[in-house]
């Protein structure tokens, strides 16, 4: 055994539901969409919209969503975050203490929170696995993982990593996973699609008040106006993708998936870019998803099934989704750096 306590390292993500079953999403969702940093209305609006409108009708088609990419293992979310679990203790080695949470569903962050410390981890290094930040999702993490902290009578030293979005060691695990599927496949153009943002979310991360969509060119680059928006962040991150892939300027374009209706989303909407692409001639597409360092119901099912059946039906000859970077190793690599050269002020 080290003589020394040992460093706790802790991955923060989304969650998924236990099952398959209609039940067990409609808990998830329930726990999920409450949480006022993603439907950020006014409560009694919030609770209209779900318990009206969402609860009574989408966990059934959620559910058989699911069961499309569900395995004989679970969820492919908690099979991949507990692969790169395991992979991370195993490159880390003896001196660290590695757990995951659930920001909703199970295993929840409070329970891997007290593993670690049982362990005897009295410095930790938080990790949420959103490459890109947005409140509703990495800052929701975040805020429940130092909610829970502050509950501990005895609070240890924690230090949370900021969002990887051109992390050379993501963008290289990025182009890593993808590389030898694009050559096999031999695209006609590749799709960069990230997960939506309401606008609203975008405009309330504008520190300078008047940066977002004041111009056409505002995601050009990320400077200290910016820094926090998320729609700029995933740009950087199709450029940095790009150039480690040396892919022609020509050859590639973003959008972003997963809207819903009754307020204004960020563009371009993946599904709808589709049309264009096929009018310019593009027949065999391929589609990175980098909001997302595992496979999930949006990548496998959102882009893999239903947005390659809406491509085939077009008239496209085919459409290949591009793996995450899930727990490949110049992934785990990665992150194992990201951790463990955590500097403290």
């Amino acid at each position: 055994m080290p003589d020394t306590q040992p460093t706790g390292v802790l991955l923060l993500q989304l969650g998924t539901p236990d099952s398959t079953s209609t039940r067990d999403v409609r808990r998830f969702l329930a726990e999920f969409l409450s949480d006022p940093r993603v439907m950020d209305v006014a409560t009694p609006i919030r609770w209209l919209i779900l318990n009206a409108v969402i609860l009574p009708f989408r966990p059934r088609r959620i559910a058989e969503a699911y069961r499309m990419i569900w395995s004989e293992e679970g969820s492919p979310l908690l099979q991949h975050t507990e692969a790169l679990t395991s992979e991370l203790r195993s490159n880390l080695g003896d001196g660290y203490l590695v757990d995951f949470g659930m920001r909703y569903g199970s295993p929840s962050i409070a329970d891997a929170l007290e593993r670690l410390i049982a362990g005897g981890a009295t410095d930790i290094r938080i990790l949420p696995l959103f490459p890109h930040y947005a409140s509703s999702a990495g800052g929701s993490a975040t805020a429940k993982t130092m909610e829970l902290l502050a509950e501990r009578w005895n609070v240890p030293a924690v230090s949370f990593l900021p969002e990887f979005y051109d992390h050379p060691g993501f963008i290289a695990a990025v182009a890593g996973a993808a590389s030898r599927e694009l050559d096999r496949f031999s695209p006609d153009h590749v799709l960069f699609s990230y997960h939506g943002l309401p606008e609203r979310q975008v405009r309330k991360a504008d520190s300078s008040g008047g940066h977002c969509f004041a111009t056409d060119n505002c995601c050009d680059a990320v400077g200290p106006a910016n820094r926090n928006c998320y729609r700029a962040q995933c740009f950087a991150t199709t450029r940095a993708v790009v150039s480690e892939l040396s892919l022609s300027s020509d050859s590639h374009s973003t959008a972003f998936q997963s809207r819903l209706a009754g307020t204004p989303w960020i563009t371009p909407h993946t599904d709808r870019v589709l049309y264009d692409l096929y009018d310019s001639g593009i027949r065999r597409l391929a589609v990175f998803t980098p909001s997302f360092v595992a496979d999930c119901l949006e990548t496998l099912e959102e882009i893999g099934i239903r947005l390659r059946k809406q491509w085939i039906d077009l008239g496209g000859e085919d459409l290949l989704l591009l793996p995450c970077v899930n727990e490949t190793p110049v992934w785990v690599d990665a992150v194992s750096s990201m951790v463990s050269t955590v500097e403290r002020s």
